[in-house]
């Protein structure tokens, strides 16, 4: 990797393919072109709570790590978002409802890892969630609201109250990459991490695709 190019430069630019090929997966695609059910969207939102429990649970571990620091913001949260979003749609017991499915335990405890040992591996997987739902996602939710009425109430995950414009706050985490004290072998830890992150979220939608299949044969 050259040192001419910045580090958040690279990282896109190693990370688009992995990026577009996730965002194109089968179930996520019908739910984005409007062949998705207001049952597919539940799903998709209740595997985002164990991501995000997972994910928020290690950054208060990491508040104190000097570099994982930085990149943490409770303007980021999205927890209770998720919290009042599944409530709406599933009632007060949704936590009895859902069920991580398999590729997401994998996540989850690939984040739980490097969220405990590693501030390179956290900040790869922090970058890949929150900066996604500062741009795609912002696209997403709108859809998503269109499609099945939504005013705030369903789409609360993709409400950033707190950040009055994510193309500056996105800017400013991309300088804060760059800032950091990494040496070559750790910007290509990290940018190998932000591509694992990308295929943990590819599987989940091909686990979300199976189970779907499997409802509806039985």
């Amino acid at each position: 990797m050259s040192d001419l190019i910045p580090f958040s430069t690279a990282l896109r630019e190693r990370s688009s393919s992995a990026h577009s090929h996730s965002e194109h997966a089968g179930f996520m695609d019908d739910l984005m072109k409007g062949e998705g059910t207001r049952e597919d969207y539940i799903a998709l939102v209740a595997q985002h709570w164990f991501i995000y429990e997972a994910l928020e649970g290690a950054a208060g571990r990491m508040r104190r790590d000097p570099v994982a620091s930085v990149f943490i913001s409770d303007k980021l949260t999205r927890l209770p978002a998720l919290e009042a979003d599944l409530e709406f749609l599933l009632g007060p017991d949704w936590r009895e409802q859902i069920t991580a499915l398999p590729t997401t335990a994998r996540y989850v405890a690939r984040i739980q890892q490097v969220g405990a040992t590693w501030a390179g591996g956290f900040v790869a997987h922090h970058y890949t969630r929150y900066l996604g739902d500062l741009s795609g996602g912002q696209f997403i939710g709108r859809l998503m609201a269109r499609r099945f009425g939504f005013e705030t109430n369903g789409i609360g995950f993709y409400l950033f109250a707190d950040i009055a414009d994510p193309k500056a706050f996105k800017e400013y985490y991309r300088e804060q990459l760059d800032a950091v004290p990494w040496d070559a072998a750790e910007r290509e830890r990290v940018i190998d991490e932000v591509l694992l992150a990308y295929r943990f979220n590819t599987e989940v939608f091909r686990d979300l695709e199976i189970a779907k299949q499997e409802s509806q044969v039985a």
